[in-house]
C-alpha cells in the first residue's frame, strides 16, 4: 500500500513503440509534446521502447520501468506521462515503484480539457469525464481508502472510505448527468428556433490546431481564442455569418480533434458536438501544409462516424495557404460541378470569398438582381418589397414612381412571388 502523489508539472514523458502495430512515429511524438506543453508540463525527457506487446504489470517492461526510476530520482521530476492508455492496475504499479505521479493519454486529454472549458455546460461535461476515468482508479490507489472510520461519533456500519467515495462520486455523476439533461433541453430548444427560422447551420470540424477558430474569427469577425496549442477551443460558439446581400446561416465553432481520443472523452462531449450532427453542412478544415493532412483527415473522418455525423455534406477546407507560396486559392469541383474543395487562409484572408461563395451554391443561395419599375399608385408594392427583400438601390422616377434595383436569393424569389404573383411577369 501507498499514498498517492500529489504531483506537479516536471514531467518525463513516455512512448511504446509496438512492432508491426506503432512505428517510430516522429510527428505523433510531437503532438504528444504538445499535448503535454498545453497541460502546462515542462519536458525534461522522452524515454521510448520498444516491445512486440505491453507488459501486463508495468506496461514497458520491468527493465525499462527501473530506467524511467533511475531517471526519475536524477530528474526530481514531479509526473511520468504515457503517451497510452493505462490499465488501472498499471498506473498503481508504476507509481508504487517510482513513487511519483503516473498519468496516461486519457488523464492528460482531460487535464488540458479542464484547463480549456469555460461554459457551465463545458464544464460539467468536463467534471463527468474526470469522475468516470477516477472511478476506474480508487481501488488501491490510496492508503486512506481502505482505512474503516473511527472515532467519536464516527462509528457505524462499517462502511469503508473506499466504499464512501464511490457512493459520492456516483452521487456526484448523476447529479451533473441531471444538469447536462436540462442544458441539453435548452440547446435544443435553441436549435428548433433555428429551424423553425429555416436558418441553416454550418458547423467547422477538423484536427486540433488546424485553424477553425482563426476561421470562424475571418469569417463572423468573433473574438474566439486563438493560439497555437491543441484544444484552445474547447466549448461550442455560434455566430451569424452574412453569405451576401440576403441570407445567412448559422456557423459553429467545436472542439478539434485529435488521434486516439479515448472513446469516454468522445461520449462526454457527445452533446456539444450535437451541433456537428445536426448541421446541415460540415466544412472539415485542414492544414494543407502539413505532410500528415491524410492521416488526420482519416481521423476526423473516423470519429464523426463516432457521433454518428458522417452522414452530414461535407466540404474540405484546405487552410494555410500563406504559409507555401506554391499555394493559391481555389476551388476544387466534381464530375457534376458541385465544390468539394476549398484552399485558403484563414490569417490573410485569401481565398475567403470563394467559400463563402460555396456555401451560397450548397443552400442555393446564390443572389439575382433584379431592376422593377414600380408605378405611383403601387405604394404598398413599393413598402412590401422593401420588408420582403433586400433594395440594392433605388431612385425615383421624373414621372413618378419608383425604379429598384432588388437583391435576393432563389429562396427569396420563390417567397416573393408566393406572397405576390402579381410579380410573376416583372420578375421572370
Amino acid at each position: 500500500m501507498f499514498e498517492r502523489h500529489a504531483g506537479g508539472n516536471r514531467a518525463i514523458l513516455v512512448h511504446l513503440h509496438l512492432d508491426g502495430i506503432n512505428l517510430v512515429d516522429t510527428a505523433s511524438l510531437n503532438e504528444f509534446k504538445i499535448l503535454v506543453s498545453s497541460a502546462g508540463g515542462k519536458v525534461l525527457e522522452l524515454v521510448t521502447a520498444r516491445r512486440k506487446a505491453p507488459d501486463p504489470k508495468y506496461f514497458i517492461g520491468s527493465g525499462k520501468a527501473d530506467e524511467v526510476a533511475q531517471l526519475v530520482e536524477s530528474l526530481d521530476a514531479d509526473v511520468v506521462i504515457f503517451n497510452h492508455i493505462l490499465s488501472p492496475a498499471q498506473e498503481r504499479n508504476l507509481e508504487k515503484l517510482w513513487a511519483c505521479r503516473v498519468l496516461d493519454r486519457t488523464g492528460l486529454v482531460l487535464d488540458i480539457f479542464a484547463l480549456r472549458a469555460r461554459s457551465f455546460e463545458g464544464k460539467l461535461q468536463v467534471e463527468l469525464a474526470q469522475l468516470k476515468h477516477i472511478s476506474t482508479r480508487l481501488i488501491r490507489g490510496w492508503t486512506h481508502l481502505e482505512r474503516q472510520k473511527g472515532g467519536i461519533g464516527m462509528r457505524g456500519p462499517g462502511e469503508t472510505q473506499l466504499e464512501t467515495d464511490r457512493r459520492l462520486i456516483t452521487k456526484r455523476m448523476n447529479q451533473i448527468q441531471g444538469r447536462l439533461l436540462k442544458v441539453n433541453a435548452q440547446r435544443e430548444q435553441s436549435r428548433r428556433g433555428r429551424t423553425r427560422a429555416e436558418i441553416p447551420t454550418v458547423s467547422l470540424v477538423g484536427y486540433t490546431n488546424a485553424g477553425k477558430s482563426t476561421l470562424f474569427n475571418q469569417l463572423t469577425a468573433a473574438k474566439v481564442y486563438v493560439a497555437d496549442q491543441l484544444f484552445a477551443t474547447l466549448d461550442p460558439t455560434l455566430r451569424r455569418l452574412e453569405l451576401n446581400d440576403m441570407d445567412s446561416v448559422v456557423l459553429a465553432d467545436t472542439v478539434g480533434f485529435i488521434s486516439n481520443l479515448p472513446h469516454e472523452l468522445v461520449a462526454a462531449f457527445k452533446s456539444t458536438l450535437q451541433e456537428t450532427i445536426q448541421a446541415h453542412l460540415l466544412l472539415h478544415v485542414i492544414d494543407a501544409t502539413d505532410q500528415k493532412k491524410t492521416d488526420y483527415i482519416q481521423e476526423v473522418n473516423h470519429i464523426l462516424k463516432q457521433i454518428e455525423a458522417d452522414k452530414v455534406p461535407m466540404l474540405y477546407v484546405y487552410n494555410k495557404i500563406d504559409l507555401d507560396p506554391e499555394l493559391t486559392p481555389k476551388i476544387i469541383r466534381n464530375k457534376e460541378g458541385d465544390a468539394t474543395a476549398v484552399w485558403i487562409s484563414a490569417v490573410s484572408g485569401e481565398g475567403i470569398e470563394l467559400l463563402k461563395q460555396v456555401i451560397s451554391e450548397f443552400f442555393n443561395q446564390a443572389v439575382i438582381k433584379k431592376t422593377l419599375q414600380i408605378k405611383p399608385q403601387e405604394g404598398r408594392l413599393h413598402a412590401l418589397l422593401h420588408q420582403q427583400t433586400h433594395v440594392s438601390s433605388e431612385k425615383i422616377l421624373t414621372e413618378g414612381g419608383w425604379e429598384m434595383t432588388l437583391s435576393m436569393t432563389k429562396k427569396n424569389q420563390q417567397q416573393l412571388l408566393k406572397n405576390l404573383p402579381e410579380l410573376k411577369t416583372r420578375l421572370g
